[in-house]
Parts: C-alpha cells; sequence; structure tokens
C-alpha cells in the first residue's frame, strides 16, 4: 500500500520546545494530521498550539517519559497505516512528503522510509556497505538504519511483525538516543527494508529542540543517556561483554577529563561526570532513571 496524506498522520515528542516547534508544523501541509506528545506537560502549550493549528492535538503526558516511550503515546493514539516520526527542530521542505509519497509507489516492501538531510556532511543513515550513489539517479536506496529525527513508519507492516507485537514500536526502556538504532535493527533482524529517500530533503537544527535557557541542563542529561544508552544497545544486541568492550573506552576517557577539569572548569567537569554515572548505572543494570531537572 502506497503512502497518501490523508493516510499519515505526523507524530512529534517535545519537551520545552515551543521556540522551534512552530517552524516545525508550518513546514507541515496543512491537510496532514500532527499528533504532539509534550513530554513536559504543560497545559498552556497545550491549549495555545491547538487554538493556533486546526490539524494538530497534542497530548500530555504525565511525565518527562522520553523519546521513545512518548512516540509510542503518539503512534498508539492515531488511525493512519502511516506515522512520520519528526523532532521538533526538523524543518520539512515544500516537496518532502510528496516526494516520500512517489518514493512509495516505487519501491517493494519497506517498513521505514525516510528523506534525506541538506546537509550532504552529515548523513541520517547508515550503511554496513559502500554505496555508488551516483548511478541513482535520485531513486530510494535500502540502507541499514536512519536517524530518528525524520522517519516514516509503516504501521501497518510492522503490526504484523513478531518483533513489534503489542504495538511497541520503540523500546521503552531507553529514554533518550538509539532508540531509532534499536528499531531499525529489529526491523533489519525481521527482513524487512528500509529506504532513504534523496529528493525528499529535510532541514535539522540539531539540538535545538530544548529552549536555550535550559541548554545547560539538557547537556548533562543528553551525556548521561548517551553513555547508558550505548551500553544497553550494545547489551541487548550482543550481550553483556560485547557492550562492556565497546563502552569503556567512552568511560576510561570520561574519568581522564573528568579528572582533568576537576579543579579547572566546573562545568565540563559535571558534563563528563554524568558520563561517567551513565556508564556506572547501565553495567550495575540499572533502570535509564535520570531526568533533566527543570522546572517549568
Amino acid at each position: 500500500m502506497s503512502i497518501s496524506r490523508q493516510n499519515l498522520t505526523a507524530i512529534i515528542v517535545s519537551f520545552m520546545s515551543e521556540k522551534v516547534i512552530h517552524d516545525c508544523i508550518n513546514s507541515i501541509p496543512k491537510d496532514i494530521k500532527i499528533v504532539i506528545v509534550d513530554n513536559s506537560n504543560n497545559k498552556f502549550f497545550k491549549t495555545d498550539i491547538e487554538k493556533k493549528y486546526n490539524n494538530v492535538r497534542c497530548i500530555l503526558s504525565e511525565s518527562n517519559i522520553g523519546m521513545g516511550a512518548g512516540n509510542n503515546y503518539g503512534l498508539n493514539e492515531i488511525d493512519t497505516d502511516y506515522g512520520f516520526i519528526l523532532n521538533p527542530d526538523v524543518v520539512l521542505r515544500d516537496n518532502t512528503i510528496e516526494e516520500m509519497i512517489i518514493a512509495s509507489k516505487k519501491v517493494d516492501t519497506f517498513s521505514i522510509l525516510a528523506p534525506i538531510m541538506e546537509e550532504e556532511n552529515y548523513p541520517n543513515y547508515k550503511l554496513s556497505k559502500k554505496k555508488d550513489f551516483k548511478n541513482l539517479n535520485g531513486e530510494p536506496f535500502k540502507v541499514d538504519s536512519v536517524d530518528g529525527f525524520a522517519m516514516l513508519l509503516n504501521l501497518s507492516r510492522l503490526n504484523e511483525l513478531e518483533n513489534f507485537s503489542g504495538k511497541k514500536y520503540f523500546d521503552e526502556n531507553i529514554f533518550l538516543y538509539l532508540e531509532n538504532d534499536d528499531l531499525c535493527k529489529r526491523v533489519i533482524e525481521s527482513g524487512e527494508n528500509i529506504y532513504v529517500v534523496p529528493k525528499s530533503k529535510i532541514k535539522h537544527l540539531g539540538a535545538k529542540a530544548v529552549d536555550e535557557k535550559y541548554k545547560y541542563e539538557i547537556e548533562l542529561s543528553r551525556n548521561w543517556h548517551w553513555v547508558w544508552s550505548k551500553f544497553y544497545f550494545n547489551k541487548k544486541h550482543g550481550g553483556y561483554l560485547n557492550a562492556f568492550i565497546k563502552v569503556c573506552p567512552i568511560f576510561i576517557s570520561a574519568t581522564f577529563k573528568m579528572l582533568m577539569y576537576f579543579f579547572i572548569n566546573n562545568k565540563k567537569k559535571r558534563i563528563y561526570f554524568y558520563r561517567v554515572l551513565g556508564f556506572l548505572n547501565a553495567a550495575l543494570g540499572k533502570k535509564s532513571f535520570y531526568r533533566p531537572k527543570i522546572n517549568n
């Protein structure tokens, strides 16, 4: 089944994202439904956003449940066969959706389609083998995984797969980082296809999804979860020893830098300290519990 505008819903998980999310919403065609899951539980934001946009429904989560759980929440609230996962700091171009619709008619069965970053030096996909893109003439091509800030899920297809029973598309144990890699890995292991559409382009501002005034606290949280998620992902898909071997160098480097900055730069010291904490908590089998300390 190919994609249509009537059978597609955009899902945006937000957290203190008021300053950037309007550009994202305004870049989405007005005839496409949008569901926002707001992890900051901001009632004023919900009222304002639903009043301003007729095609937007905002759901407030009771707590900050993270990206994976937030996306699952939104995906389970829609009745369309396709869900377009977007970060609030992503901006679509005029033909982004249309090119993905065209691509869906060209390729064989797919579970995930993704647009491509305008910035060619920062590809939003991974390949296990090098590919000669010059001979593709802009046609969709298969990849091993795509970044989570813009990915279109074929929900009717995923719901048929054993790896996605119960409509748990993203692993909710992962609060932040690698939830998209985990989903893509399970898709590939199920024998399904992931495509990137070169003619469908987006702009990703990158790490701009949260208000600037919360930047440092969010940076601490990102460093904690970046290391925790790396350990968890590698443990899940390769065992404890595999995770320890792959992530231990990050732990050693973070410990060294934490000590190096101990007396000369408190902010940098704390960033590396949070990386150490992320590693230790993951290695001890603790859940991804850390949440940024932000008051509305």
